[in-house]
């Protein structure tokens, strides 16, 4: 199993960005999909879940309505479109799989700040 984020970068308060996770090594159309964050000081925390057709998608409360989580299934990426970023969403953003155990990629980091 391998995880390799992309797309993080230094933004402006209000901007945007989009996050990849490129999957390999298992089935990624059969298992559900998650991004998780690390902000500085902070234990890492849930942020967005995708199922495996893409017909159920949950958010963590700050940042619902914001970001938006999707998944292309023939090309194996998981994707987080991150809108109105805001300085408290700087972190290093992680995917996950769980398949029998859990599988995290190495991050991509995110700053925002003015």
């Amino acid at each position: 199993v391998r995880l390799v984020e992309s797309g993080g970068g230094s933004v402006q308060p209000g901007e945007s960005l989009q996050l990849s996770c490129k999957a390999s090594g298992f089935n990624f159309r059969d298992i559900a999909m998650n991004w998780y964050r690390q902000r500085p000081g902070k234990e890492r925390e849930w942020v967005a879940g995708i199922s495996p057709t893409s017909e159920d998608t949950g958010y963590a409360d700050a940042v619902k309505g914001r970001f938006t989580i999707s998944r292309d299934n023939i090309n194996n990426i998981l994707y987080l479109q991150l809108n109105n970023l805001k300085p408290e969403d700087t972190a290093v953003y992680y995917c996950k799989v769980v398949n029998v155990v859990e599988y995290w990629g190495q991050g991509t980091r995110v700053t925002v700040s003015s």
